[in-house]
């Protein structure tokens, strides 16, 4: 599609003072575009607000709360005039790795809550701005979409799930000149990451699983350029590291033999019985 420079665009990030969104903000902004940051934590997104300069704008929404998402959307307008770009990012995992078993309900729920529906209510509270400006909504998924979340089934349930949304999203929109994507991060040195590698079994079981170029951590940084990249060039699909690309587009014969190695591997069906003992 036609490029889409991010020079002179308003971009709300939700999940801004986090790994990727922080990243994402600054890369957008030295690419020239404002951004509305939007994030739970009132300190950290002045600050980060702060730091960007004036065009930066700082919200403080959860969004989980649509009236409080309708209200930072709003905010954003009232500074910049227009939204062009929506980068629905926030997310969470669980406090250290856990089964399916051992999670507690709120727990649980809460992931699904910010990491699905957070997602599906940014995109809502921002449609009217983004379709009028016939821009993007970029939505944060993860490779985790069509790879096996054994030890982390909440957070690949959400995103399997903002996937879908994605999708359904950039089909509905098609012929508006209004345009939707998704981004699948892989192992990105963020919060969300360091319990899973920083317990000794769970990091055994993440070897296991992501065997050689899988399993290396990227920074937010790398990222962040390829969801510029992304949004500039309008794409359904942004994937990083690319070493995950050719596993997405076989998804079907992947997802099969990830799925039999499992049944199969009493090395990792040990260790997953000693997650929830460890927890």
């Amino acid at each position: 599609m036609t490029r889409y420079p991010v020079t002179g665009k308003t971009v709300l990030i939700t999940g801004a003072v986090g790994g990727i969104g922080a990243a994402t903000a600054r890369r957008l902004v030295d690419a020239g575009a404002q951004v509305a940051l939007v994030d739970l934590d009132p300190d950290r997104v002045a600050v980060l607000a702060a730091e960007l300069g004036p065009g930066a704008l700082g919200v403080a929404a959860d969004v989980t709360d649509p009236a409080a998402m309708a209200a930072a959307v709003a905010a954003a307008i009232d500074r910049f005039g227009r939204i062009d770009v929506c980068f629905a990012n926030a997310g969470i995992a669980a406090a250290s790795p856990t089964t399916i078993a051992g999670t507690g309900v709120e727990e649980f729920e809460r992931i699904i809550e910010i990491d699905l529906l957070g997602v599906w209510r940014t995109v809502r509270a921002c449609l009217p701005a983004v379709t009028e400006a016939r821009g993007h909504f970029l939505l944060t998924a993860s490779v985790y979409a069509f790879y096996n979340g054994a030890a982390n089934a909440a957070y690949a349930a959400s995103k399997a799930g903002v996937e879908a949304l994605g999708r359904a999203l950039r089909a509905e929109l098609a012929g508006t000149g209004t345009t939707a994507g998704v981004l699948y991060p892989g192992w990105t040195d963020t919060a969300i990451i360091r319990p899973s590698h920083d317990d000794a079994i769970t990091a055994e079981l993440i070897r296991l699983g992501n065997p050689g170029p899988l399993g290396r951590v990227v920074a937010p940084e790398q990222i962040a350029e390829a969801a510029l990249r992304g949004i500039e060039r309008r794409r359904p699909r942004t994937i990083a590291p690319r070493v995950w690309v050719p596993l997405s587009l076989a998804r079907g014969p992947f997802m099969a033999l990830t799925d039999a190695v499992l049944d199969r591997h009493t090395r990792m069906q040990k260790l997953l019985r000693r997650v929830d003992r460890s927890r």
